[in-house]
């Protein structure tokens, strides 16, 4: 329960009065808004804050914000570490919440939303913004004055900015980022918002076109989207000029009607037809090294038209999203050479008589598409196949290219040797302490034979990875424990052990890297019984439709690590099988 005014107001310190122009930058705010200065005490507030907080402002001035208004859920006092919004003052950063609750003058609990921003005034230091609106307004049927629709005040200038930076920053793919940018400027701003792209071809595109409807429903104008002519080296129209970087310009309906000057004026003349819009402001989209393209914000509905003072605001939005694009692009540029370059790393399947084979590689969720898991498999000289599948510590290209290290020293261990698989991960793990980058690695390598009676055998041997599971035809699973030894790395001096095991026809056998099966906060035993689960019941599947749907279901939603998986199949129906394991 909140405390009565009369003691509230008794602690309230003495702050001038704030200056005709603060109020006036206020009271142009559509929401609840105050601001408090470098201590967290009110210096000003707007008459809607006022009517949705109880209090009259001059009753607000001097009170420390914190204490005076943030509560919990309950109405409990929060203490200062657990307010966000205390926090954020603190940091002097941009922040913004769904929900969270004021305490009003008469006790009672506001739900409200917010949003916060820093600024400074050369005379009085720092100061910051506050704007709220209430999640479920009790004074709805309170009449409230309509938000302007003219210049933005400085304080909404500086709102606007700071949201449009932390929305457009907090992610690296351009079609969010695009979306975003609509969100903030439409219908704030403008009805319309069109975005014109230049691609790395240097063609135009004329990628988003969106409108907002009465109801503020965003509806996007396929239509009107698609390939741009190109633009003109000389052209004086405001998007040539903004597409070459040049300057922002407004545009009204009369811009475009005069004859043509290239194919992208009659895009545009098309443009503004279908529209309606009778003001347009344009836009260059830059980044720190080229033009990316351009913003346009048109009104058709609101009838106050741009002008040249809105044109610095509409700059501002424009760069950031110019610097937000050009990080997404040059990560997504970075997700495809490493997609490329993995794609090279891991290596076609051989294909084997009689033999399904199929292989799937998913990178970390949040590196760079390429890591330390990796497979392999490939004939050997005596006509047997060697499959192997590993995983190099690390992540990103470090560990790719510690894993192609790792994996052609295998392969030619492999073969020019013809000893057991045992022997050739020893000659392996001696190798890499003294030729390579690699600190610790697993693996398992192994040589798979056809034998009698359709079924196929294979002898393995496993250094510190999770075990294979083999699932007969039948659905019967069971995990290849056998063979297993120290990972790579350690510097142990050990005999590796080997271990053999019947594959009957119709058997499914799978190679499989940690990333499947391990999950934050659970025991490992947790990860090797789901995947028991799912492929024994995914038997009967195709082998293709089986790796994609076993990778589905058992990878961990929480996955941080890259998988890699091999799976084979023998053919025919019977499921009788064996294992069996010895030291060499």
């Amino acid at each position: 329960m909140a405390e009565p005014v009369n003691r509230r107001i008794a602690r309230r310190e003495t702050v001038p009065a704030p200056s005709a122009e603060l109020t006036t930058a206020l009271e142009a705010i559509g929401a609840g808004a105050y601001v408090v200065d470098d201590e967290g005490r009110v210096i000003a507030a707007n008459v809607l804050a006022e009517r949705l907080l109880g209090w009259p402002a001059e009753d607000l001035l001097g009170h420390d914000a914190h204490e005076l208004l943030h509560r919990g859920p309950r109405g409990q006092t929060l203490p200062r570490t657990q307010c966000r919004m205390r926090q954020a003052f603190h940091d002097r950063r941009p922040a913004q919440a769904d929900i969270d609750y004021f305490a009003r003058a008469d006790g009672a609990l506001l739900p409200i939303s917010w949003m916060i921003t820093p600024y400074d005034v050369a005379a009085d230091g720092g100061r910051t913004l506050i704007v709220f609106h209430a999640a479920e307004d009790p004074l709805e049927a309170t009449p409230q004055p309509e938000p302007a629709v003219g210049p933005m005040s400085e304080l909404e200038r500086l709102a606007l900015l700071a949201e449009t930076t932390a929305r457009l920053t907090s992610t690296l793919d351009t079609e969010e980022t695009l979306r975003r940018l609509v969100e903030l400027v439409v219908p704030r701003l403008a009805d319309w918002a069109v975005v014109d792209l230049i691609s790395e071809r240097d063609e135009v595109w004329r990628t988003v076109v969106v409108h907002a409807e009465d109801d503020g429903t965003l509806v996007e104008r396929e239509d009107l989207q698609g390939p741009m002519p190109p633009v003109p080296q000389e052209s004086p129209m405001p998007l040539s000029r903004a597409l070459r970087g040049v300057a922002s310009t407004l545009a009204d309906q009369q811009t475009y009607q005069k004859p043509p000057d290239a194919g992208i004026a009659v895009e545009q003349r098309r443009l503004f037809d279908a529209t309606g819009m009778h003001s347009a402001a344009i836009a260059p989209i830059r980044s720190t090294r080229d033009v990316l393209g351009a913003l346009t914000v048109g009104r058709s509905e609101n009838p106050v038209a741009f002008t040249s003072a809105e044109l610095p605001l509409i700059e501002d939005i424009a760069r950031r999203a110019g610097l937000a694009l050009d990080n997404a692009r040059l990560y997504q540029r970075q997700r495809k050479v490493a997609e490329t370059m993995q794609n090279h790393l891991l290596p076609q399947m051989p294909g084997v008589p009689d033999l399904q084979m199929t292989v799937r590689y998913l990178p970390a969720p949040h590196a760079s598409q390429v890591g330390g898991d990796w497979y392999d498999a490939f004939r050997l000289s005596d006509g047997s196949t060697a499959l192997a599948i590993g995983d190099v510590v690390g992540h990103d290209l470090e560990a790719a290219a510690g894993m192609a290290q790792v994996r052609n020293m295998l392969r030619a261990y492999a073969w020019s040797q013809q000893e057991p698989p045992s022997r050739i991960v020893e000659r392996l793990d001696e190798a890499i302490q003294h030729i390579t980058d690699v600190s610790m690695a697993t693996v398992i390598f192994g040589r798979l034979v056809a034998a009698e009676e359709g079924h196929w055998r294979l002898s393995w041997t496993n250094a510190g990875h999770p075990p294979p599971l083999l699932i007969s035809r039948d659905g019967l699973t069971h995990y290849l424990t056998q063979g297993h030894g120290l990972l790579l790395g350690t510097g142990a001096r050990t005999n590796r052990s080997d271990a053999t095991v019947s594959l009957p026809p119709g058997s499914t056998l799978v190679l499989y890297t940690d990333g499947l099966i391990e999950a934050r906060g659970h025991t490992l035993d947790v990860g090797l019984n789901r995947l028991r689960r799912h492929a024994a019941a995914l038997a009967h599947r195709p082998l293709g439709a089986f790796t994609d749907q076993l990778l589905r279901r058992v990878r961990p939603a929480e996955n941080d690590d890259d998988v890699a998986l091999l799976a084979l199949r023998t053919p025919g129906h019977a499921t009788d099988w064996s294992a069996s394991g010895h030291g060499r």
